[in-house]
């Protein structure tokens, strides 16, 4: 079924396709699209009904639009740039107009430190340990909300073992959420523990970020071992967006191993946006700024700005 609601998301995700060619192809009313998208004007049953046949040609499917994509940030190394990708994707996505929530289930809470957020007397663990207890949610931008953590998280690691399917306890949390937004990126604890488990069964995808280097390498054979067991055992539909290179410096090693990765790993998504080794990055986080506000036409602004680009049309091809 075709909501205005669904349609609006998808119109977002597929901004690239032409909307005088949709109207065309479903005989609406010159600009009523256009119309629609800056707020001035609702659509019929009718018009939905006309679209709905047009608009799944061009891949639209009712179950990936209903809800939010869901996507684990992983690497069970610390240090590569997890955090920073969360927060400053999920910006760059916000400012694209999409709805994103970020969800920060490190105990060390460092994305809820990045984005200036204090955690309150409710916060990611409680609502693991009582299923009755709401995400705490806090927004940071317009369109962009957080559900923050901080070291209190840390016990949650043994007390969800005791806890009966105490690794669905996040997706029935985001469950809850979901339909509120376009996007839920989970920044995940540089560790393979029952936290990252529980964040890679919540998620539809992981995006895996890893600096160019050798022991990154290594790691991501692990890695990529261990989100294969998660599908093999606990969500056969977890998908890999791919990876993304982070703090990379003009060196001849980074660039050995960006090309070696490249080749190794051709069957997987390797973003050509890479995100390279800045001050901006840790000048940003000492004023308790988000990037694009410290300066939106920074190149490390931008790189994220390219990587969601990109991000978004790997989903375009994926699901047309």
């Amino acid at each position: 079924m075709l909501t205005q609601e669904t349609l609006l998301k998808f119109l977002k995700r597929r901004s690239a396709l032409s909307i005088a060619t949709l109207e065309r192809e479903a005989s609406l009313p010159k600009n009523t699209l256009s119309a629609v998208l800056n707020g001035s004007r609702n659509l019929n049953e009718k018009h939905l009904a006309d679209l709905y046949p047009v608009v799944t040609q061009y891949g639209f499917n009712p179950e990936v639009f209903e809800k939010a994509r869901v996507i684990s940030i992983i690497n069970h190394k610390g240090g590569v740039g997890k955090t920073t990708t969360t927060a400053y994707l999920g910006e760059a996505l916000a400012n694209k107009g999409f709805k994103v929530l970020l969800i920060d289930i490190d105990p060390q809470g460092s994305l809820s430190e990045v984005l200036n957020v204090n955690v309150g007397e409710t916060q990611v663990y409680h609502s693991l340990l009582n299923l009755e207890v709401p995400l705490a949610i806090q927004n940071v931008l317009p369109n962009l909300d957080i559900s923050p953590s901080d070291i209190e998280l840390s016990t949650a690691e043994k007390e969800l073992s005791n806890k009966i399917g105490g690794e669905l306890r996040l997706r029935v949390a985001i469950n809850k959420v979901s339909k509120d937004y376009d996007f839920i990126l989970i920044d995940c604890p540089p560790s393979l523990n029952i936290l990252t488990i529980t964040a890679m069964q919540a998620s539809n995808s992981c995006l895996i970020t890893t600096l160019p280097e050798q022991l990154a390498y290594k790691g991501l054979v692990v890695l990529l071992e261990r989100i294969s067991e998660v599908r093999a055992l606990l969500n056969p539909s977890l998908e890999l967006d791919g990876i993304v290179f982070t703090m990379v410096k003009n060196n001849s090693i980074h660039r050995e191993y960006k090309e070696l990765m490249r080749q190794q790993f051709s069957g997987l998504r390797v973003f050509d946006s890479e995100i390279k080794h800045l001050i901006d990055f840790q000048k940003a986080m000492v004023e308790h700024l988000t990037i694009s506000a410290f300066n939106k036409s920074s190149e490390a602004a931008t790189s994220y700005q390219s990587l969601a680009d990109e991000f978004l049309q790997s989903l375009y091809s994926r699901n047309a």
